[in-house]
């Protein structure tokens, strides 16, 4: 007799497709999404200037480059610095730090509970959106596995398990090997488990020290493989892009604030048809030409940030076809700090359902 857990539990490619899921939500968007990070880059190569600059940013809730950034609570563990050399970054930097960023020099280490020690901090500051722990190796265990690569990935579950239970981004600051690779992400030092274990990788690389030019590479599983160029002023301390100004990366999709922007102005806050048939209502509404499949699916991929704005979103199917039902209940006030429901609008553990609505919180 077979028992439950001995089958497994599958999902037909229908109703996946069909199914409307929790996108990756972005504390940077299009660049640093909840999850675990690794910054990767030579000693005294800039890294931590970097760090404190995008912490700063984040806690302001202003752009990182052209990236548009989610406010919230900050943590930096400056686990390789002291008070002192912080304030005197902070006082090249900025001018003013808010108070929803916080610092500490000393913590435990993973073995020793510093899993109790970020959980206190997240019930303590229930907005915490970024944890910066500069470096990876203060932290690590004083492990003697016989294999490293098992040592390095066990190392970073914990952390990956706070971060996605909390819907958090924590970037840890590491080290590069000193042997060159055709590959930055092959430079981290230490095994492939590191890499494996992380969701993003980013590799600050010079390519000499006394250069002020630098490309940040960029790498992982929900965002684009990209580098960006940079230089560092000695002036004002801080990474720019060297490439100049470019269009703000916005961190709601593009489709998503078009629908919200017809449903603000139209009459009726509901609608009840198919793709197409919504796709033409908004281009004689102001002109915006989308083609019905990009329609539906950008609304299937990004509906949690659909429905952070207000509505319910349904998506289903009867026999002319299918249909989405959407229905506006607010204006998305109560997440104007720019976190909207993670909850998952279906539940993947059991038989998914296409006609699942998402409700606005």
């Amino acid at each position: 007799m077979l028992r439950e857990n001995d089958l497994l539990k599958t999902i037909d490619g229908e109703t996946l497709l069909n199914s409307p899921l929790n996108s990756p939500e972005f504390i940077v968007s299009h660049l640093i999404p909840q999850g675990i990070h690794l910054l990767g880059g030579s000693p005294k190569i800039g890294k931590s200037w970097l760090v404190l600059w995008m912490c700063l940013q984040i806690a302001n809730g202003e752009p990182i480059w052209n990236y548009e950034t989610r406010r919230g609570t900050v943590l930096y563990l400056a686990l390789e610095d002291s008070f002192e050399r912080l304030q005197s970054r902070l006082l090249e930097i900025t001018d003013e730090a808010p108070n929803n960023l916080h610092f500490a020099i000393l913590s435990k280490s993973i073995d020793d509970g510093l899993n109790r020690q970020i959980e206190n901090f997240i019930d303590e500051h229930p907005d915490t959106v970024f944890i910066a722990i500069d470096t990876l190796q203060r932290i690590r265990n004083n492990d003697t596995k016989s294999n490293p690569y098992a040592s390095d990935y066990d190392d970073l579950t914990f952390l990956k398990e706070i971060a996605n239970e909390n819907h958090i981004a924590i970037l840890l600051v590491h080290h590069l090997r000193k042997q060159r690779d055709d590959d930055p992400l092959n430079m981290l030092s230490g095994s492939t488990g590191l890499s494996g274990a992380v969701d993003t990788v980013f590799v600050l690389s010079r390519p000499k020290r006394t250069d002020n030019l630098a490309t940040l590479y960029c790498s992982g599983r929900d965002i684009e493989t990209i580098e960006i160029p940079l230089e560092f002023s000695e002036k004002s301390f801080v990474w720019s892009k060297h490439n100049g100004e470019e269009a703000t990366v916005k961190m709601l999709d593009e489709v998503v604030v078009t629908v919200d922007n017809y449903f603000s102005s139209a009459v009726e806050k509901s609608f009840k048809g198919t793709a197409t048939e919504l796709a033409e209502l908004i281009k004689e509404s102001d002109g915006t030409e989308i083609t019905p499949p990009i329609l539906s699916k950008r609304l299937l991929k990004f509906h949690s940030q659909f429905c952070s704005l207000g509505y319910s979103c349904e998506f289903g199917r009867t026999n002319q076809g299918r249909f989405i039902k959407i229905e506006k209940h607010g204006d998305g006030s109560d997440i104007s700090d720019g976190k909207y429901d993670t909850k998952p609008s279906v539940n993947l553990s059991v038989t998914l359902s296409r006609k699942e609505p998402c409700q606005p919180t």
